[in-house]
């Protein structure tokens, strides 16, 4: 299992187009305003979809999603690369979406239900964390390959790439075992596993808190898309700006090697990150570059936390509507990352990018808090289901 889920996660983000397809959008004569919307349909798509998609993954095979998932992102980076044009990016963006809410969930449920069926599900936020890992790095040497790819073969070289990644990708999904028959399913109805969804999260207190805790780590961990712009606070040459982020990167992949690695400290490990996060912005601000190791610390950490909060929720739900509610876990996720973008757009009309980092780093504190109410391994107390 830990080799398929590790080969999954590398192929899914070994994308050349990665760093360039908004170059590409550009280059085609897409104004800011057109490529902007571009994102606003890719985003709309991810977030319209993600319960649906839970549902579905409940109620058909878990496997085939995974295998059909990537191949709807590859027909979107074909789109843009054989059709180049604001339709077809935009039809693009609207299959990555739909390919994404696909696998959000379903791979989660899909590992989680199989290491249980093995007595390995303790193993769980290991395997999901180090999966982490290897996507950052694969992102990273997709981002190395870019410039090559282009120089050699053009945009048509960086899009074909793209696409045989998304086949292999679909070719791994194919292996993963599937143990859940068909006639575990045969009784199950969307509407019914909706129900059996919604009703363990309002029945059940540490559910609740878990999803909560999940979507808000998560989606604070927004913040990544702007430590370019804390790295230029730091005073450092344009051409070094790069190896902050490198080492923001480094962090998040060293914490995604640590996962399932002393879970019980998840309150004072995200206080850390909290306070890392804060000290580390205000330090680059004050044009100290090596104040950005805090800032790698503080994004690994949250990584690991990420990790184990997921292995946390699995715990708790059963397998009939798992999927459906990590895909809850998911929206949520999608939900706050757009307050923290809506956050950033006006907050920087009035404050710097370090006060930012360190208004984002508050509500860490507020979910170290709640996370000493949560058993260490995730389990539910019986007869906790109060709010």
């Amino acid at each position: 299992m830990a080799a398929r889920l590790y080969t999954y996660a590398f192929f899914e983000d070994f994308v050349v187009l990665y760093p360039l397809y908004a170059v590409l959008f550009a280059e085609t004569g897409l104004s800011p305003g057109e490529i902007s919307s571009l994102f606003v349909i890719w985003s709309v798509t991810s977030f319209v979809l993600e319960i649906p998609s839970g549902l579905w993954a409940d109620v058909f095979s878990r496997r085939r999603l995974l295998v059909i998932a990537p191949l709807m992102t590859g027909a979107g980076f074909a789109l843009w690369t054989f059709l180049p044009s604001y339709p077809a990016f935009a039809l693009g963006f609207v299959l990555w979406g739909a390919g994404g809410a696909l696998r959000s969930g379903t791979l989660q449920a899909l590992v989680y239900e199989e290491l249980g069926r093995l007595g390995a599900a303790d193993s769980y936020a290991r395997l999901i964390g180090r999966s982490a890992a290897v996507a950052a790095t694969a992102i990273m040497l997709a981002t190395a390959l870019a410039a090559p790819v282009l120089s050699v073969g053009g945009p048509a070289a960086a899009g074909l790439a793209s696409v045989l990644a998304t086949v292999l990708t679909a070719a791994v999904g194919l292996s993963f075992p599937e143990s859940r028959g068909e006639t575990e399913r045969e009784d199950e109805t969307y509407l019914g596993v909706l129900r059996g969804g919604l009703a363990e999260v309002r029945r059940a207190a540490p559910v609740r808190r878990s999803l909560l805790m999940l979507s808000v780590v998560s989606g604070l961990s927004a913040m990544d898309e702007y430590v370019p712009l804390l790295a230029g606070t730091t005073g450092v040459s344009a051409a070094a700006v790069p190896l902050l982020v490198l080492m923001v990167t480094a962090g998040v992949t060293a914490g995604g090697w640590l996962a399932g690695r002393a879970q019980g400290a998840m309150a004072p490990g995200l206080a850390v990150a909290a306070v890392c996060m804060a000290v580390g912005a205000a330090g680059a601000a004050g044009r100290h570059p090596a104040a950005f190791v805090l800032v790698a610390v503080a994004f690994g950490i949250l990584q690991w936390a990420i990790a184990a909060m997921e292995a946390r929720l699995q715990d708790q739900i059963d397998d009939r509507s798992r999927a459906t509610v990590t895909s809850m876990a998911g929206l949520g996720t999608e939900t706050v990352a757009v307050a923290v973008f809506a956050l950033y757009a006006f907050g920087s009309i009035w404050a710097d990018s370090w006060v930012l980092f360190c208004v984002t780093a508050v509500p860490y504190l507020a979910i170290a808090l709640l996370a000493r109410r949560q058993p260490p391994g995730g389990a539910s107390t019986p007869g906790d289901t109060g709010t």
